[in-house]
Parts: structure tokens; sequence; C-alpha cells
């Protein structure tokens, strides 16, 4: 695949199941192997600051160590800056009151990049195991992000 189809996201919604049984049922030594080169052909072709997608419609989990760096960087005290842009979801987890995130920029640059949640530092996770420990992320991740789809592909035209 030398560039992302522009039908991607149809693509990807037919193919769920198919991407499914992949991780599921592929040697995940094979698949650990082949995903670091996955990544970088992805990221050579694809820009995130054209998308944004996640930071549009999703929230990272804040750990206690992201909220206490990021609340020293903003000047604010912790429970500050919990009550101004953080909510517990059903998980227990701290994540954005609102979407998109609120240090994503018009331009869709991070306003906190160097200081982001590790989620978002590690986002699309297409270059660690958790692309087959999470399924059910990695398919809903496949459906607006176009790595995680760039991967996927790759990986079942390579192992069908």
């Amino acid at each position: 695949m030398d560039s992302i189809a522009p039908n991607w996201k149809k693509l990807s919604a037919e193919r769920q199941k198919a991407y499914k049984r992949l991780l599921e049922t592929a040697p995940k030594n094979k698949l650990l192997k082949l995903i670091p080169d996955l990544h970088e052909q992805a990221f050579e072709k694809i820009n995130c600051l054209d998308c944004a997608a996640c930071c549009k419609n999703y929230s990272p989990r804040f750990k206690t160590t992201d909220i206490k760096r990021l609340s020293k960087l903003l000047g604010m005290k912790e429970s500050q800056f919990i009550e101004q842009y953080l909510r517990l979801d059903q998980d227990g987890d701290y994540v954005t009151k609102s979407s998109p995130c609120p240090f994503l920029g018009s331009d869709n640059a991070c306003s906190v990049y160097e200081n982001r949640p590790s989620d978002c530092a590690r986002f699309p996770y297409t270059d660690e195991d958790v692309l087959f420990k999470r399924i059910p992320l990695t398919l809903k991740n496949s459906s607006f992000c176009p790595a995680v789809f760039f991967v996927l592909e790759n990986l079942y035209l390579k192992l069908k």
C-alpha cells in the first residue's frame, strides 16, 4: 500500500471482523516483528496535524503523573486543573470534560505537546503490543485514525 486510500474509513469498517480475527489468531511474535516498520511507514505518509481526530473526538486517560505535570506547567493547583479540565469516566479514569481536547489549537497542534499525557504520547499504539493486547481499542482506533488503519491493513495484506 503506497498511500492511504481516500475511502480508508469505509474499508476499515468493512474489514473489522477480518482485523479482529487477525489480531486474535496471528502469531504474536510475527506481529511484533512487523509492526515497527509498518508504524514508521504509516507516519511517513500521515501527518497527524492534518487530522487530529483523536484530539477532536476522544480523550486520553490523565494519570496522576500527567495531572501533576500539566498543573505545574499551567501554574495551577492539581485540584484546580481537575476541576477546570477533567471529569471521571465510567471506568474511574480522569478524562477531558469536553471535546475537542481543551489543549487542541485551531491548527490541530497541541498547546501542551511536550508535556502531554502519556496516553497521547503513546497513541496510536501502532508500535507496541497494545495493538493486539487491547483488540477492541485497536479496532475502535482503526475507525478514525488513518495510521491504525494503515498498520492493520498492511498486516492483513501480509498475513492473509
